[in-house]
């Protein structure tokens, strides 16, 4: 057999993804179909899709490498010329970064991720992207030197649907209404012009316009929600210009826009001048590029063992049942192992528990559910485990851990944003007005994983973090499943003290009467969770749920509060 062409082999894995990013563009063009049609269901299966896509064409992809050569026959100068042939391809190329993702993929593919190699792949990027390329494709600038009004009226006008407004004369008077309530007159005069980003960022039931007002010396970042109007049409639902709002926005534990762009380096590069505490990795995960989010965080990963000198150990909290959590105290992570053995009380298995996460990762994760990226074969340097942490790891999941002279392999691995778990912040936090606002904010994040149709299972509140903002978010999945997966149901009432005891129990039923025993342990905190949402603790309420869900009813979860909605800010 001749020897196989590198050059046609780098065209090939091009081609592999050029293809994939064709088919993840036309799911993300469709958006706005579904938006003006308000198919909500298929908005659905669209977001369950476009996730699936990556796989389905990295195996297509390798499939065709096999047919060409014989990948582990290759000598180490095979995979360098393959590399420097795909990336001359690369030149020019409107989404150079992704596809070096591509061809990451690719290489892990074939070798299970036992090879990071930056001869054979881009552990580091070929080139820095640098902003502004680009930036006259991908926004639209409005001279805002004239009135308010007018402005308005040409951003409304130029970014126009197929569905009418409901009422855009109101729509307009709330737009200007807001500026004026937010800002001096003097703020609002400096502003002379208005960039917005061309392309639409859909999610779930919204639409979004993002952009910024420019001054001489500032911008102010901004955000235009659009939703379906309850009489019919559409709505400006609200204007967002707190960069906290726009962080929110673009949260871990939100499902990623639809943005139909050819130039993602420069969405990303004008989203971070917004939002300057966003890493690039979170802003291109937000965007549904999450398998590139995944290699630009292990650079940023690798840049920081660089710059620090901390080490691995436990993460804090009460240890799992399931998981094994530790951290680097000085990076906002947390990585989970599977353990090899499961306490008595969780009749589960491995595969369950990868199913379960793949469940999350394919579902609206509606602000409540953390994101969590996969690895595979993910090295760490030894020296910097520390020797608690490594003999914990020895001992409740060995058969995870591969250990070299000069490193800690870990085979299958989650990784997840960092936040201090809710047991903690509750026995630590003095401010009573926090604590209520915590345990409201519990009771809503359950409420709102269930209008998304997933039952959380297990809701001790150590299985919950609070974030830097106060949101109360839910970060572990073992339980997970959805709605019409379990039978709630009333406890029974019995003069017979024996009653409970010859109760016949199917190991899907569940009594939410018996809630409040544990989500929260302390009674004045099962109190107040009580008073705050007593629906929990009703089976009635579950069962609606679950009857909506079955009936076709997506709820409205918005990613800002309801009381930033015009309608209510505005009540007319």
């Amino acid at each position: 057999m001749s020897s196989p062409s590198t050059a046609r082999i780098a065209y090939q894995i091009l081609k592999g993804f050029e293809k994939s990013f064709r088919w993840y563009s036309r799911i993300t063009s469709a958006a706005r179909d579904r938006f003006e049609q308000a198919d909500w269901r298929a908005v659905q299966n669209a977001a369950r899709e476009r996730i699936a896509i990556y796989d389905q064409s990295l195996s297509e992809a390798v499939a065709e490498i096999y047919q060409s050569c014989h990948p582990h026959k290759q000598e180490q100068q095979f995979w360098r010329e393959l590399k420097q042939h795909y990336l001359k391809q690369l030149d020019h190329h409107g989404q150079f970064e992704l596809a070096e993702t591509f061809f990451n993929s690719i290489i892990g593919r074939l070798f299970r991720h036992q090879k990071i190699d930056d001869e054979m792949m881009f552990v580091l990027p070929s080139r820095c992207y640098l902003p502004g390329q680009v930036r006259a494709n991908v926004i639209n600038s409005f001279d805002a030197r004239g009135t308010i009004r007018s402005t308005l009226d040409a951003i409304l006008s130029n970014y126009s649907f197929r569905l009418a407004y409901a009422d855009q004369e109101r729509d307009l008077q709330h737009l200007e209404r807001y500026l004026r309530d937010s800002f001096s007159t003097s703020e609002l005069a400096a502003i002379h012009k208005v960039e917005i980003l061309q392309n639409v960022f859909y999610r779930n039931k919204a639409a979004y316009l993002i952009g910024r007002m420019c001054t001489a010396d500032k911008h102010i970042p901004f955000v235009i929600a659009l939703m379906h109007d309850p009489k019919g049409g559409l709505c400006v639902d609200t204007l967002l210009t707190d960069r906290h709002d726009l962080s929110v926005l673009f949260g871990f534990a939100r499902s990623y826009f639809m943005v139909d762009t050819p130039h993602p380096a420069e969405v990303v590069a004008f989203l971070q001048e917004l939002l300057p505490n966003k890493k690039h990795f979170e802003l291109y995960i937000a965007l549904g590029y999450y398998k590139h989010g995944k290699t630009v965080f292990y650079r940023n990963f690798l840049h920081h063992l660089q710059h620090s000198d901390d080490s691995f150990e436990a993460a804090p909290g009460i240890r799992g049942l399931v998981m094994a959590v530790f951290h680097l105290p000085s990076y906002g992570v947390v990585f989970k192992v599977i353990k090899d053995e499961f306490a008595e009380s969780k009749k589960i298995t491995r595969e369950h528990v990868k199913d379960c996460y793949r469940l999350v990762k394919m579902s609206d994760r509606v602000g409540r559910m953390a994101d969590t990226h996969e690895y595979m074969n993910f090295r760490l340097p030894r020296h910097r485990i520390s020797r608690a942490l490594l003999e914990e790891l020895q001992q409740v999941a060995a058969s995870s851990i591969e250990l070299t002279e000069d490193e800690v392999i870990i085979k299958h691995l989650y990784i997840e944003r960092k936040m201090t778990p809710l047991n903690l912040y509750l026995e630590q936090e003095t401010d009573e007005g926090k604590v209520a606002a915590a345990i409201e904010d519990l009771g809503l994040c359950i409420k709102q994983i269930a209008a998304a149709n997933i039952f959380p299972g297990d809701m001790l509140h150590k299985n919950f973090g609070i974030t830097r903002h106060g949101r109360v978010i839910f970060y572990d999945y073992d339980e997970v499943c959805y709605m019409n997966q379990r039978n709630f149901r009333a406890l029974p009432r019995s003069d017979d003290p024996y009653a409970l005891d010859t109760l016949s129990v199917a190991p899907d039923d569940v009594f939410p009467e018996q809630f409040e025993h544990f989500i929260v342990g302390k009674r004045h905190l099962k109190e107040l969770l009580k008073s705050k949402h007593p629906e929990l603790m009703d089976p009635a309420w579950w069962q609606k749920v679950q009857q909506d869900m079955t009936g076709g009813l997506i709820r409205d979860v918005l990613p800002y509060p309801a009381a930033k909605q015009f309608r209510h800010r505005y009540p007319t």
